[in-house]
């Protein structure tokens, strides 16, 4: 066996035909070369062939373009603290052995698409401006630890086989890892991105946690899979897990994120977390999590806790009765206040995004002022659809014990049962009717102040018509008979006179006042009335406990627990 020879040109300064010569010298013998410090010029640096013993090129000086492509790296190679002042290509390079890159620095492209690293890969603290490691592959331990990206990276369709690790590491630009592959541990820990962090269709076989990822874009989760129990912690603009697959239990602590869940697959229980809200010192905004969208998605699997769903849209999901809502959430909130067109007054409830959507689309004069701004698709739901998504919605709240949430959601339910039907049929008129009294049984303002139109009316109509002048006497006559013997009377009482002047007056009132109230407790007040006045009592004494009942009714909703 021959033994290996060490060469230095520490310091040199080589130009590309002696680089190339040297390298020539280097594939054909058995020579560990180290070219630590050295400067390289020329425009095109490029090595005749493989590195068949370890070789150095630490602190060295790379002034023109240096091209690796297809090279060979038999034995271990180092580059830490190298410069490229210009774009460094190493595609379908091959490292064998050990590789490091620690303290690098990349001023221009760095380009390592389709490079397979044998052994252990170190890029600790390099510097890139542009890099790609695009189906790259590292067979064994692949740290990044503290390095930065100024511009794009882009590792898409690349496979990790062992551990990555992107601690602290820094993008500048996008960060593209599509449909990469991390088959065991992948370690994000502060990460941080100045624009989207993009993981569409990658893999994760093995990843109790990502995160803490810190991201001014978009986070992109579509299409992910996660093979195994997952915490996912960011804070990001948004986070797409768009028809992402959890075939285990999930877990997202999220800052400020406006959480896209469409069609994601739910294997098992997930829990979307949301942090506190925070203030955007920058731009004085208050920042919440927020969910988007629950199109598609299996809500028997899912949890919200401390989230806005103010924007969130639910056509499509599955079980939405079992959906858990804890913590402090709530959802868009309707138009309040008075308008001169009907209804004139607006109450304040909580409403879904699709049904303001549904409303800024009704064709009515002021639809868009007090709704807001219709769909750009202009695709709503219809009513009938938007009445099953409140009942389920209602029924997930009364299971939580929580029946003034659930008031709400059947105020909801109602409105769109009532706008689905056609003015032929009889149920519109009812629900009509319904509404316009008592807002289905949860306004009790709204069913008082029926009830105070209904007293007054009726005091009203018996001043007018209800009270005699005065009360009627009674009349006795009976008959003499010739011959002598027994009288018999008959005592007959005269029917009550309307009043020929003077109906409203103190007197008058009063007697109707008692009447009225009378009725309201429904009872009769004992009262002598005319023919009109005993009609008039008989659908006070209907109307106005019905009035009360449904006001009670509605407190008791709001009260109950």
């Amino acid at each position: 066996m021959h033994e290996r020879r060490s060469v230095s040109y520490r310091g040199t300064t080589i130009d590309s035909d002696l680089f190339r010569h040297i390298t020539t010298v280097l594939e054909q013998g058995n020579t560990q070369a180290s070219f630590s410090y050295c400067r390289f010029t020329g425009e095109v640096l490029q090595p005749a062939g493989a590195f068949r013993s370890p070789i150095s090129f630490a602190s060295a000086v790379f002034e023109g373009m240096a091209y690796f492509i297809e090279v060979q790296f038999l034995q271990g190679v180092e580059f830490d603290g190298a410069k490229f002042q210009d774009s460094a290509f190493f595609e379908d390079a091959k490292f064998h052995e050990v590789t490091s890159f620690d303290g690098a620095t990349f001023e221009a492209w760095a380009t390592f698409e389709r490079a397979h690293f044998g052994n252990d890969v170190f890029f600790q603290e390099v510097q890139f401006e542009k890099a790609a490691f695009d189906s790259a592959s590292f067979t064994e331990w692949a740290l990044f630890k503290g390095a930065t990206f100024s511009a794009k990276a882009s590792f898409a369709r690349a496979q990790f086989q062992n551990i990555a690790e992107f601690q602290g590491v820094k993008f500048g630009n996008l960060a593209s890892f599509s449909e990469t592959e991390f088959m065991q541990i992948a370690h994000f820990d502060d990460a941080a991105s100045d624009a989207d962090m993009v993981f569409n269709r990658a893999r994760f076989t093995e990843l109790p946690r990502l995160g803490p990822i810190r991201c001014k874009g978009h986070l992109d989760l579509s299409h992910t899979r996660f093979d195994q129990p997952v915490l996912l912690i960011a804070d990001a603009s948004s986070a797409l897990i768009r028809h992402t697959i959890f075939l285990s239990h999930a877990s997202a602590q999220l800052t400020g994120a406006n959480v896209d869940l469409t069609h994601a697959v739910l294997n098992q229980p997930m829990d979307i977390i949301g942090t506190p809200a925070t203030i955007d010192f920058e731009t004085g905004s208050i920042q919440s999590v927020s969910v988007s969208s629950l199109r598609g998605v299996d809500c028997a699997m899912l949890t919200l806790a401390g989230v806005s769903l103010t924007n969130c849209t639910f056509s499509g999901a599955v079980h939405l009765d079992q959906l858990r809502l804890e913590g402090r959430w709530h959802f868009n909130a309707s138009p309040h206040g008075f308008s001169f067109t009907p209804p004139f007054r607006y109450t304040r409830r909580q409403v879904i995004e699709e049904e303001r959507r549904r409303r800024s689309l009704s064709g009515r004069r002021n639809s868009q002022i007090v709704w807001g701004s219709p769909p750009i698709d202009r695709s709503t739901p219809r009513h009938d659809a938007l009445a099953i998504i409140y009942r389920q919605l209602r029924k997930s709240r009364e299971d939580a014990k929580d029946e003034p949430g659930a008031a709400d959601f059947y105020f909801g339910e109602m409105e769109m049962r009532r706008l689905s039907r056609n003015w032929s049929t009889s149920e519109r008129w009812l629900l009509q009717v319904y509404w316009l009294l008592s807002g289905y049984g949860l306004r009790a303002s709204r069913a008082l102040g029926w009830l105070c139109l209904a007293m007054l009316t009726t005091i009203l109509l018996m001043m007018g018509f209800g009270l005699p002048q005065n009360s009627p006497g009674q009349e006795a006559t009976g008959v003499l008979p010739p011959n002598g013997g027994k009288i018999t009377f008959e005592i007959d009482q005269k029917d009550a006179a309307n009043p020929d002047a003077e109906r409203f007056n103190s007197g008058r009132f009063e007697k109707a006042l008692k009447v009225t109230l009378n009725s309201v407790v429904f009872r009769s007040s004992g009262q002598e009335l005319t023919t009109a006045g005993d009609y008039i009592e008989m659908a006070s004494r209907f109307c106005e406990p019905a009035l009360i009942g449904l006001a009670v009714l509605a407190i008791r909703g709001r009260v109950k627990r």
